[in-house]
């Protein structure tokens, strides 16, 4: 009996291929994602050997690209991102914009494409990839830091905004030229964009009124029976079904029905559980959509057309990385930070393919282009690891050299010093703290109910703007450079508490404060018990480690519940650390 195995064939050798290729690039400190589109390329119709059944693959990445949307939505955070939505919000719009505008020029005066297709091109060059850049400042460790939450926060912008594009380019293909074109007596293009807008509309509504609340309530009822597979399931079922019904019920794609079903199931409390057991399926359907859009690509436009390519990696790395260093130093952030955000966005990814296999499938954007936007994406997240470590060097270098960059970093900030009219106890034998993340919050909550004078170090201008309208003393800026600590009177404090898990700038902390302070207390918290051990060892602080409070706290519970009445209730660092 013969058995029709396209379907089994595809998957086997996707994920072979994959599994070698990404290997090989994780060997070589690249990306594995290189990996996995290498691996489509080879079994692709565009080189010699076995090709694997186009449309199937096509299906299946239409599967990751739900499970993708889904994951974005899982772990979106809106307080991420009003944390730093000041500057993440105007610089992603200002920085897609000018991307858009060189890939548009580049295109249509050099190439002579039509418009429709120069902006499909260029807005394909505009977007980041999260998961190259979440997994490059997790490398770093730098993913908690101010600059990593900048930079999370400006790829959230960037995908929403993707978002919103992905809605509308179907309405708006037959106007931009796409084979979609506007028939006799079809309705009038604003009629078209305002059904649309209001079928969205409708759908986030329905999901943020209804779905926030339904669906968290069927994934505690599926929790209930303990069974881990029908979790796994419910989970799946809920990201897949609302994506498929938002397409079919209000015509919206499933990359956003995916994305709402995400981040409507971060109100529940299983949210985190929820991640955890879909992320293998996640995971293997991401290996498989970037496997078919592998099988897309033709690498002969790496022969035949080899300026094109190096055009469009120069606007990727060069172009979008130049635009948004200069808006993050308008917003008087200091290099490093601009140097950090410029080399995220060095590069991309995953929204840039289901775009440009969006423009593809309306007829919008050639093939050509489809091969332009691949060869842009291996080239930069291959280049994407030797970028971030010319951070520093570059850094060096031109403070070194350009007068300019000098000033820029010595620039007066009005956040980076206490006012005038600070009154004195915050500034002798005050608790200077740094970091006012959930941590720091806590601590600040019950220094300030406890009439404890203090001065808050962090590097969130935007955060400490909003604490000085709250009548808080805070200075901006990096507690690892001595002269934000200076700014904060280290020299007659009382006590430091470091509240931001910074392994490598907490020696510098606590090393500016016993230079300036000699007899300063210090107290920190780590995430690392490593580290914790490292630091009791050197005697740096009081090291409290999240773990083995956590664990103090519960064994002191347990103890008093069952000490007799006459007995005296076991105390623990985690009564002492109660603010934390």
């Amino acid at each position: 009996m013969e058995h029709n195995v396209s379907l089994i064939t595809t998957i086997a050798a996707g994920f072979g291929l994959a599994l070698i290729f990404g290997f090989a690039a994780e060997r070589l400190k690249v990306p594995a994602l290189v990996g996995y589109l290498l691996a489509g390329i080879v079994i692709g119709p565009a080189t010699p050997g076995f090709v694997a059944d186009v449309g199937i693959a096509s299906q299946l990445s239409e599967i990751g690209v739900m499970l993708l949307m889904f994951g974005v939505g899982l772990h979106f955070s809106l307080d991420e991102l009003l944390a730093v939505k000041r500057i993440a919000v105007p610089g992603a719009i200002v920085q897609m914009g000018l991307a858009t505008v060189l890939g548009m020029g580049i295109a249509s005066w050099l190439w002579g494409w039509s418009f429709g297709a120069a902006l499909i091109f260029g807005l394909s060059l505009s977007c980041a990839s999260t998961v190259v850049l979440l997994k490059a400042l997790e490398a770093r460790g730098v993913l908690q830091t101010m600059n990593g939450r900048i930079a999370v926060g400006w790829l959230i912008v960037e995908d929403l905004a993707t978002v919103l594009v992905l809605v509308l380019l179907p309405s708006l293909a037959g106007v931009l030229g796409g084979t979609t074109a506007p028939v006799e007596g079809a309705a009038p293009l604003w009629r078209t964009i305002g059904q649309t807008l209001l079928q969205v509309s409708a759908f986030i509504a329905l999901m943020l009124i209804a779905g926030r609340r339904v669906l968290p309530w069927l994934l505690s009822q599926v929790a209930r029976t303990g069974s881990r597979e029908l979790f796994t399931l419910s989970v799946v079922t809920a990201a897949i079904g609302v994506a498929y019904g938002a397409a079919k019920l209000f015509g919206v794609s499933f990359a956003l029905g995916a994305f709402f079903a995400g981040m409507v199931m971060r109100e529940s409390e299983f949210s985190h559980r929820a991640a955890e057991e879909s992320l293998p399926l996640r995971d293997a359907f991401a290996v498989l959509f970037f496997v078919a859009v592998g099988m897309l690509f033709d690498p002969g436009v790496l022969m035949e057309e080899p300026m094109r390519v190096l055009g469009v990696v120069a606007i990727i790395i060069v172009g979008k990385s130049a635009a948004a260093m200069v808006l993050v130093l308008a917003f008087r952030y200091p290099l490093n930070t601009a140097l950090t955000v410029a080399a995220s966005l060095a590069q991309i990814g995953e929204f840039s393919f289901i775009l440009a296999g969006l423009g593809l499938s309306l007829g919008l954007l050639p093939p050509e282009g489809l091969s332009l936007i691949l060869a842009g994406a291996l080239i930069s997240i291959a280049l994407n690891p030797l970028v971030f470590a010319a951070v520093a060097p570059i850094r060096s270098w031109v403070l070194r050299r350009s007068e300019v960059a000098r000033l820029l970093e010595r620039r007066q900030d009005p956040f980076a010093e206490l006012p005038m009219t600070t009154e004195r106890k915050y500034l002798e034998g005050q608790v200077v703290l740094v970091g006012y993340g959930r941590v720091g919050r806590r601590i600040a909550e019950a220094l300030r109910e406890r009439g404890i004078p203090f001065v808050v170090v962090e590097q969130n201008r935007e955060q400490v703007e909003d604490l000085r309208k709250q009548g808080i003393a805070a200075v901006s800026g990096n507690a690892a450079d001595p002269a934000a600590l200076i700014q904060a009177h280290i020299a007659d404090a009382a006590m430091l508490v470091i509240a931001t898990p910074d392994p490598v700038g907490v020696r510098q902390m606590a090393d500016t404060a016993r230079t300036l302070n000699p007899d300063i207390e210090i107290v920190l918290r780590t995430h690392s018990e490593d580290e914790s051990l490292l630091l009791r060892k050197d005697q740096v602080g009081t090291v409290f480690f999240g773990e083995e409070e956590l664990a103090k706290g519960m064994m002191n519970h347990v103890l008093q519940r069952f000490a007799p009445p006459s007995a005296t209730p076991v105390q623990g660092n985690a009564g002492r650390s109660g603010g934390a």
